[in-house]
């Protein structure tokens, strides 16, 4: 009996799972659109630190340095901090959550087996796979054109970290996003406290700018928050940024800001739906 809940369960799960991805992909073509609509900020980030690059001495953006990094180096991480946020960007999931919440259909999660955070995991795992199927040619045409900006690959060791470092910045990029949305239940509207929230992201993530640019101590503020891991860390891990030896410590570190993350989102909810009323839907 055991047993055969277990596989009604992966059943119900793996149903929910291709829902959502026939969801995302109900309208390919806008979804392809606005997917490729993302790649043409690259040419104006790419023209805007060269230049940076150009004014800082000589004229020749190749032989300047700005905080350890050259131009092709500031490219290349760029590039790959477009990669991270990616991964870790939820569009709409805190604005939703909170949506929800507020015109009252949350209440399906309530009345029936299904754990709302868990569904709302495997909705976000379908939209990231139906973007990647969209997005990997094109990623994979843009890393070509600047592949003379990368120095060369990293060893497997690194490679095996940039790539867990990826999918610890989409885990990590969904419980905050989410928990953002679930101060809806003591907040009717969360839109306020959501652009702080954004605006804060795409600055600490490492997504604007390196954040080997900024002094202390901010520097050293901003190493003590999670937003680090949502770009900046796996751009920093492929490129070698991070000493060898300190490698392993900081994806531990990003482990555990997950697992943290992962308690308050669950802690949220469960206290949330104490107080829910349960109006409208």
């Amino acid at each position: 009996m055991h047993a055969f809940s277990i596989s009604n369960r992966i059943a119900c799960w793996w149903m929910i799972f291709r829902i959502a991805l026939e969801e995302r992909l109900a309208y390919r073509g806008d979804f392809a659109l606005g997917t490729l609509m993302r790649f043409l900020p690259i040419i104006t980030q790419i023209f805007l630190w060269l230049a940076v690059f150009e004014s800082l001495g000589s004229g020749d953006a190749s032989e300047n340095q700005l905080a350890g990094y050259t131009f092709s180096n500031m490219v290349a991480y760029y590039l790959l901090s477009m990669l991270g946020r990616a991964f870790s960007s939820m569009p709409g999931l805190a604005s939703t959550t909170a949506k929800q919440i507020r015109e009252g259909e949350i209440k399906k999660y309530l009345i029936q087996p299904i754990d709302m955070i868990g569904f709302m995991l495997l909705g976000r795992v379908a939209h990231k796979i139906a973007y990647y199927a969209v997005a990997a040619l094109p990623f994979a045409f843009v890393f070509f054109l600047c592949r003379g900006y990368f120095s060369g690959w990293p060893d497997a060791e690194v490679l095996v970290a940039f790539s867990v470092s990826l999918i610890l910045a989409f885990l990590l990029g969904f419980f905050l996003d989410l928990c953002i949305g679930l101060v809806g239940f003591w907040f009717l509207e969360v839109s306020s406290l959501l652009f702080v929230y954004m605006l804060l992201n795409f600055f600490l993530s490492g997504h604007m700018f390196p954040l080997d640019l900024l002094p202390d101590p901010w520097s050293w503020l901003v190493d003590l928050l999670p937003f680090k891991y949502l770009a900046y860390f796996p751009a920093a891990v492929f490129l070698g940024k991070v000493e060898r030896d300190q490698l392993w410590t900081e994806v531990g570190i990003e482990l555990l800001w997950l697992l943290a993350l992962a308690l308050v989102a669950r802690f949220l909810y469960a206290r949330g739906v104490r107080r829910y009323s349960g109006f409208g839907g």
